[in-house]
């Protein structure tokens, strides 16, 4: 038995749209947009009449995407509420990034809330973290070579 790969992972939106421009706007490409509904989308979630827009992202060169989903059927009848540090689940994606500088910038620029700015980990790393649509956490990392 061998594992080979992550190959992607998902996270639920309620903006589509501005999930898909703030990842694009970060750097990632748009590896395929689709929507699914029906038996067989139903019984993969388990939900009924499942209905979804979906897009894929990911790095250039990588075979890992993030998928982005928005369920228009049926819907989550819960508040989106913002997540801590210490609430349970993923809390964060860790992306390794050239320029740190630069990508901060641009995101800052486009609205995106860094609530740590860079900082310096031992001599290996530069770090920030930002939340981007939907409170999405992003860990930048950029090595100190």
């Amino acid at each position: 038995m061998k594992i080979r790969r992550i190959d992607h992972v998902a996270i639920v939106v309620n903006d589509l749209s501005a999930a898909k421009v703030f990842f694009h706007d970060f750097g990632l490409e748009v590896k395929g947009e689709w929507e699914a509904e029906g038996d067989l989308m139903g019984y993969a979630v388990g939900l009924k009449d499942a209905k979804v827009g979906c897009v894929g992202l990911g790095t250039p060169d990588g075979p890992t995407w993030i998928e982005l989903i928005k369920f228009y059927s049926p819907l989550d009848e819960k508040d989106l509420h913002q997540t801590f540090a210490n609430t349970l689940g993923i809390r964060h994606l860790a992306f390794t990034v050239e320029n740190m500088e630069a990508i901060v910038a641009k995101l800052k620029g486009k609205g995106t809330e860094i609530f740590s700015e860079i900082q310096q980990y031992e001599d290996r790393y530069k770090l920030c973290y930002v939340r981007g649509p939907e409170g999405i956490i992003l860990e930048l990392a950029e090595e100190i070579l």
